[in-house]
């Protein structure tokens, strides 16, 4: 069958000269990091009207929320069986998508409710989104040099497979995860003292629906009894069922996150080792429900905290307690503390029904940069409170409000912006006390 084209079409034959590879691109915002925070970010600042690149290491959009397999939204919701949400906008229509799709569920327990969904989805709602935002990706880049001078950033400086990218722009975020775009460009960040231990998450499939499905603390439980024998590194885990599907998520490891390339590489290796010796042990636990399970996707290795700014303010754990309300807050949430920083478990502190913590705008900025914003993992706090501040529901509200501050800043500083504009256009994620989950 002839499709109009030549059967043998002609070549041509190349040669690098050994120039340098090199695209230029000016834009309005760069976003650093295409996680949730980056998504978020890039979202609402394309829809303010402005010219957006985000940039990933990945090959494909998502971050950790699709790469990592996290499978749970965390952070978005108020705490109780059926308490509100705290954060909107964005958030509505990543919501609205999934449950279009089948591909969420809410799960209301006894401390709060959480969404529990399909990371392929959630991959498509990402780059759909961008893609009709008119969001220009940048994928499969490494970040290798940025631009400075004095109080701004100018440019970054990207290496990909097909030859470098240079990106200029007016403002940047960083969504990195680990203060990357701060972190070159010289900026002052903290690491943490002592070391903060990531997940290796797994989507395996083939439960057996009719037999007994263990709940979580019965799970945790067996596992903890059980881990020293199977030689796993964590001594409890997780799993996060699908109602009436034979899928789950499994949280069953601890893995050092370092900052060392090498290093780093090695921890994925080993993070999918300790997944299948959790395998073995729910196998031989809960031979009628596990035992014929299958892994669906082994996802990179999940990171918590490894490095951040230091920033304006320095949120602390007494002040999440304490619930302080800043005058400059900018997003809200009532997740507990949750600090990983022992190997065979961690430090979980819960609140009550009624309790809320706040974001200020300060632990966003540096002090050294006026165009620069970070966002999730990259703002400033003490571990303990960072850990209570970095999962995805406030950092989908903290993403709006970078991108609405750097809009209020345009050519000038975000140290010198109206904070009440900034909090009269984030005042549904400051406020706004509907939205109960189905």
């Amino acid at each position: 069958m002839s499709y109009g084209r030549p059967i043998n079409p002609e070549t041509t034959i190349v040669r690098h000269d050994g120039a340098i590879l090199h695209r230029e691109l000016e834009v309005d915002l760069c976003v650093i990091g295409a996680g949730i925070s980056g998504t978020t970010t890039a979202l609402e600042a394309a829809r303010l009207g402005k010219m957006v690149a985000i940039v990933d290491g990945m090959p494909a959009l998502g971050g950790q929320a699709v790469h990592s397999i996290i499978g749970t939204f965390c952070g978005l919701y108020r705490n109780g069986t059926h308490g509100h949400r705290f954060t909107f906008g964005i958030a509505d229509e990543m919501l609205a998508y999934l449950e279009a799709n089948d591909a969420c569920f809410y799960r209301h327990g006894p401390m709060t409710t959480v969404v529990h969904y399909n990371e392929i989805a959630l991959s498509r709602w990402v780059e759909t989104s961008l893609d009709a935002a008119g969001v220009i990706p940048v994928t499969g880049a490494i970040l290798r040099e940025v631009e400075r001078e004095g109080r701004r950033i100018k440019a970054v400086k990207l290496v990909t497979r097909y030859g470098d990218v240079t990106i200029r722009a007016e403002s940047f975020a960083d969504c990195s995860g680990d203060a990357a775009l701060a972190y070159l460009a010289g900026l002052q960040c903290r690491e943490p003292d002592e070391k903060v231990y990531g997940t290796q998450q797994v989507v395996v499939e083939g439960l057996n629906l009719d037999a007994h499905q263990p709940e979580r603390d019965e799970l945790s439980e067996r596992i903890a009894q059980k881990a020293e024998k199977y030689g796993l590194i964590r001594h409890g885990g997780i799993a996060f069922y699908f109602p009436d599907k034979d899928v789950a998520v499994l949280n069953m490891t601890h893995l050092e996150t370092p900052l060392d390339p090498i290093e780093a590489s090695r921890m994925g290796q080993i993070g999918k080792e300790q997944v299948d010796r959790g395998i073995r042990l729910l196998r031989d636990e809960y031979p009628d429900f596990f035992g014929n399970m299958r892994v669906r996707s082994y996802g990179f290795p999940g990171i918590r905290q490894t490095r951040w700014i230091k920033g304006a303010h320095h949120l602390v754990v007494d002040e999440v307690v304490g619930q302080k309300k800043f005058h400059d807050a900018i997003a809200r949430t009532a997740w507990p503390i949750e600090l990983h920083n022992a190997p065979e478990g961690f430090v979980w502190e819960t609140f009550d029904e009624n309790h809320t913590h706040y974001v200020p705008f300060g632990s966003m900025i540096s002090p050294e940069a006026d165009n620069l914003v970070a966002v999730g993992r990259c703002i400033d706090g003490d571990p303990a409170a960072l850990s209570s501040v970095r999962v995805m529901g406030p950092c989908m509200a903290q993403g709006m409000a970078a991108a609405q501050a750097l809009d209020l800043a345009g050519s000038g500083s975000v140290h010198q912006i109206d904070i009440a504009a900034l909090q009269s256009r984030l005042s549904d994620n400051l406020t706004r006390t509907d939205g109960v989950a189905p």
